[in-house]
């Protein structure tokens, strides 16, 4: 995506992840919906307000469940922060939840100027951003992408819904990043264009992790790993996308 805006400031908040449980394949959004909109709150609201939840307690360890979901293993869970963290407007429709897994990532950069400030404020501010842009200026119902990395490799839920499904892996959501993959394929927005530079270590360290645990929770093969220029005439994601076999070694050495 080819699309360079302005940048805003904002105040940091608390990072909040999702959380595991049963998910139905309904629509999320709308503002009748508000506890789908923020993609946790159909869980139990003391463990998705407050805090973070913390690697090895009992939401983030685990293997293939009994009805073949696949839920945290091997793959640490990274720090993602949901919709609600980051200030993230409501949909202005709901939003499609697709009722079967996907089968593939696809990497994006959002085209913004490679911003030197790496804090959590800035990468909070860039998803608002992100999601301005695509609402109002592409007409869509919310972001385009299911997740976001920043520069400083801080992970954002992009469309509302994405993580809730991730961590359930069984389910995704509708997304708006790529013609024709939007129903089968994650679609991660890395910060920044990289058409001519690399991306900062921070970016592609956390895009590995990103890639890794979601391969892990949809059982999607580290192969199954593209760039946006594999579906569409574009130049995203730009030096990422000669960097995909790369990207792909590291996500399989992960996974085992």
């Amino acid at each position: 995506m080819s699309v360079p805006v302005s940048r805003r400031s904002v105040l940091r908040g608390a990072v909040l992840l999702g959380t595991a449980g049963a998910l139905t394949p309904t629509p999320f959004g709308g503002s009748a919906a508000s506890a789908a909109a923020v993609g946790h709150s159909a869980v139990d609201p003391a463990l998705t307000t407050g805090s973070a939840l913390t690697h090895g307690s009992a939401l983030t360890t685990g293997s293939t469940s009994a009805d073949g979901r696949v839920v945290l293993g091997r793959v640490d869970q990274p720090v993602i922060a949901n919709c609600a963290t980051w200030g993230a407007r409501p949909p202005s429709s709901p939003v499609s939840v697709v009722g079967s897994r996907p089968n593939k990532i696809i990497v994006h950069h959002t085209a913004f100027p490679n911003s030197t400030d790496y804090s959590l404020a800035h990468a909070y501010a860039n998803s608002r951003e992100i999601q301005d842009l695509h609402m109002d200026g592409n007409g869509w119902l919310d972001s385009g992408q299911h997740f976001t990395n920043s520069r400083g490799g801080q992970l954002t839920e992009g469309r509302h819904g994405s993580l809730y499904a991730l961590l359930h892996g069984q389910t995704m959501v509708q997304g708006a990043h790529c013609v024709g993959q939007n129903s089968q394929a994650i679609g991660i927005e890395n910060d920044g264009i990289y058409v001519d530079v690399q991306p900062p270590q921070a970016l592609w360290d956390s895009l590995v992790v990103f890639c890794a645990f979601t391969c892990q929770q949809y059982a999607i093969p580290a192969s199954q790993i593209y760039g946006h220029k594999d579906f569409a005439s574009t130049q995203c994601p730009g030096l990422l996308h000669d960097r995909l076999p790369e990207l792909r070694s590291a996500v399989a050495a992960r996974l085992g």
